[in-house]
């Protein structure tokens, strides 16, 4: 069994696994966009990894902006646009709390990023530094469509999950387990292990890192304090017309955020 590190540098087997639910997110967006926000076309994805949303959305017609730290995933969304789509499609790299466009201050009707990768932002400075940004992007009556898992503090057991996908003749099994939380220090420790195999194949990619931890008045105070109010939240069922009540448990979240006009 050969052994790597860095899941996020192999596009092909992170896509495997986060790449299965694309139009029903893609629908779920653009139902937001139309009940909550402008209905526009020019949207923005932050950490936009290997562009499976960003080419979803230049299908349907819409034109997108995508930023992410790496090279090897922006390179996998370039191969993966028709020459015909690329031109609705601008790609960056960049870092979330650092990514400067000028020219689309107040030109973006939709943002949004959906798959906790917001928890990387490490600091309450950088997750601030984020949503600031973003707000300056969007247009008056824009929206930022943020997903990510609410913390459960006192849980006294490891939080597992498993998926299954295939690249060709591949198989991809996915593990990712999230440590007990520190309330102090606001993270808690992840591990990811992807296991690939296939013919003349037998690849194990191990990831371990920190995520920041919230809660929901953690979240609530973070956003007010970039500006941002909360619209609505839905959960990872994507369903537009089932938004969670404020007493709801469930953790995994949707915030529709919206810049607040008194900021």
């Amino acid at each position: 069994m050969e052994r790597r590190s860095d899941w996020y540098t192999h596009p092909k087997y992170y896509e495997a696994i986060f790449g299965t639910d694309t139009e029903k997110e893609m629908d779920f967006l653009l139902a937001v966009n139309r009940l909550h926000g402008t209905g526009g076309s020019q949207w923005l994805e932050p950490a936009c990894g290997a562009g499976r949303l960003v080419a979803e959305a230049a299908r349907r017609g819409l034109d997108i902006v995508g930023y992410d730290i790496s090279e090897p995933m922006l390179e996998h969304a370039r191969r993966r646009l028709t020459p015909a789509r690329r031109r609705r499609v601008r790609l960056f790299q960049s870092r979330m709390e650092s990514f400067s466009a000028p020219e689309l201050e107040g030109q973006v009707d939709l943002a949004f990023n959906l798959v906790s990768t917001f928890r990387y932002l490490d600091s309450g400075a950088a997750a601030r530094a984020h949503l600031e940004s973003t707000r300056r992007l969007l247009k008056p009556g824009g929206l930022y469509a943020l997903g990510f898992h609410l913390t459960d503090y006192p849980r006294k057991t490891f939080e597992s999950e498993r998926w299954v996908g295939h690249v060709g003749r591949d198989t991809v099994i996915c593990n990712t387990r999230e440590g007990l939380p520190d309330r102090r220090r606001r993270r808690s420790p992840m591990r990811n292990r992807l296991r690939i195999t296939g013919p003349g194949k037998d690849l194990l990619i191990e990831t371990e890192w920190f995520f920041r931890t919230y809660d929901q008045p953690q979240a609530r105070r973070l956003f007010r304090s970039a500006g941002l109010r909360l619209l609505a939240t839905y959960d990872f069922d994507y369903q537009v017309d089932a938004p969670l009540a404020r007493g709801s448990t469930r953790l995994d979240r949707v915030f529709i955020l919206q810049p607040d006009t008194v900021v």
